[in-house]
């Protein structure tokens, strides 16, 4: 296992790469961040707030995502994938605030796992983005570059993974080294032709020790 030390020299290289990691999702408040990260789901985040600049300007609350129909909603969200899936969670999740949270959206891990459409990656981010809770948050990125520098096994699951990032990186770094992990995996180790020529992190990459032992 990688020691904590060397993660969190990792974590500093993806820093000076990438000073101004951010959530690249657009919200103005709780409730359209929960929307947002739903709505992300297999969905570039680009296409989700192409989608959003319109959705959030017709839809402001709770209620207004239930007085139109699902088919309406639908049409709505016709642009990204999964949308019918995703209209039905968002009514659901919806009539759960305002029934059981007065139309607010919980900071509490537990209830947020409890609304539709919310999984363990959307209650992290919506708590480390929207409420300053330390968190790490797993997507496809973080999950790929955590197993290619050695920092989880291959055959790892997504809560294994988010388990193993919290014991090695300091808990006060938790929420900004996820939004790192996602611009190094986004825009520099990507799934498809990632940029090993010139990495800082080439040597620690299991990934890049594959490749350098099948040129010799």
């Amino acid at each position: 296992m990688v020691s904590k030390k060397k993660v969190a020299e990792m974590i500093d290289v993806m820093e000076e790469l990438f000073p101004d990691a951010h959530c690249e999702l657009n919200f103005k408040n709780e409730f359209e961040l929960v929307l947002a990260v739903l709505l992300s789901a297999q969905t570039t985040d680009k296409s989700v707030n192409k989608l959003t600049a319109t959705l959030f300007q017709k839809y402001k609350t709770p209620n207004d995502y239930l007085n139109v129909s699902l088919e309406e909603l639908e049409q709505d969200l016709k642009t990204i994938g999964l949308y019918r899936s995703k209209a039905k969670n968002i009514q659901a999740l919806c009539r759960l605030l305002i029934e059981e949270y007065q139309g607010r959206v919980p900071h509490i891990f537990e209830e947020l796992v409890k609304l539709p459409g919310v999984g363990r990656k959307t209650a992290n981010v919506v708590l480390s983005v929207g409420f300053n809770v330390p968190r790490i948050a797993v997507d496809t990125h973080v999950e790929r570059v955590s197993k290619r520098l050695g920092l989880a096994k291959m055959d790892d699951s997504v809560l294994e993974v988010e388990n193993k990032l919290m014991k090695l990186i300091s808990e006060n770094r938790w929420s900004k080294a996820h939004h790192l992990m996602i611009f190094f995996g986004r825009y520099h180790c990507t799934a498809k032709k990632p940029k090993c020529e010139g990495c800082p992190l080439f040597t620690s990459c299991k990934e890049g020790k594959r490749l350098i032992k099948k040129e010799k």
